[in-house]
């Protein structure tokens, strides 16, 4: 049983929507964020359009020495060794996979595939078990559904703050933006995929998200630290989801034709509104 819910988080004048890796149909699109590797957009009444844009970065070895040197981590040495390696990130390509855990009914249900992340571009290409292109450059959004020869087109406008702000969670943030939006717990060591990593709790800051996001948890690679995993947890039903991230390549040189939206002839274009 797959179980999928909609969700409301108003804040900051934003209505925003959880894109949960699956599509249900389009017509109204009120917001939408990027939290930390889920891509959330709401959509109106009849129908909404889910996908999760899982944003991750590589397990690149730049910090070695900390890795190899340190004794104890410290929630400052951790901050350190982030806004270290957050000057120097420019760009991503990783494969992902998200797992929804639905708790009451004991279901989990996994989707997986490829991004690509450059700046304000992002190309997500969701392979199985339900094909979608997902396309972010600048203030537009394109979901490409193959099934249906069909492309719907969004403009970001006002929500592009929260969607930078969100993006860049993990993803070449550096301490003060971090801090900026979360409550920030270093929870202990750990090892992910045999990696190394350091286990951070994030409380968002902002009660509207907090009523739907109790907290977000990320294993930090001590190699790189960069995100290897991402657990988010929703408030009320207990669910959460799990994001992985493999064969991560940091600051890989993706072109802009990577980011143009080319669709196959015949495709239908349409802009929702609502």
């Amino acid at each position: 049983m797959d179980v999928r819910r909609q969700y409301r988080i108003a804040g900051c004048g934003h209505n925003l929507c959880f894109f949960s890796l699956c599509y249900h149909g389009s017509y109204a699109l009120d917001g939408l964020i990027l939290l930390g590797g889920h891509l959330l957009v709401r959509k109106s009444c009849r129908a909404m359009l889910a996908l999760c844009a899982v944003l991750s970065v590589a397990p690149a070895g730049h910090s070695t020495a900390y890795a190899q040197n340190h004794a104890t981590a410290t929630l400052e040495s951790v901050f350190r060794q982030m806004d270290g390696e957050a000057r120097n990130f420019h760009s991503v390509s990783a494969d992902i996979e998200r797992t929804k855990v639905t708790v009451v009914v004991n279901d989990r249900s996994t989707e997986t595939g490829n991004i690509q992340v450059r700046g304000d571009k992002m190309l997500l290409e969701m392979k199985a078990p339900d094909p979608r292109t997902i396309l972010r450059t600048g203030d537009s959004l394109f979901v490409y559904t193959p099934g249906l020869k069909r492309v719907e087109e969004y403009n970001l406008g006002k929500n592009r703050t929260l969607v930078d702000q969100f993006l860049l969670l993990g993803f070449g943030t550096d301490s003060r933006e971090m801090q900026k939006n979360y409550l920030v717990t270093l929870l202990k060591e750990d090892k992910v995929d045999d990696k190394k990593t350091i286990e951070l709790e994030l409380t968002p800051k902002l009660d509207a998200v907090r009523a739907q996001i109790t907290k977000i948890q990320i294993w930090l690679d001590e190699s790189s630290w960069l995100p290897v995993q991402q657990e988010f947890y929703e408030a009320g039903s207990g669910d959460y989801s799990i994001v992985h991230y493999s064969k991560v390549v940091r600051n890989p040189g993706l072109p802009d034709s990577q980011f143009k939206p080319h669709w196959p002839k015949g495709t239908e274009r349409v802009k929702p509104q609502g």
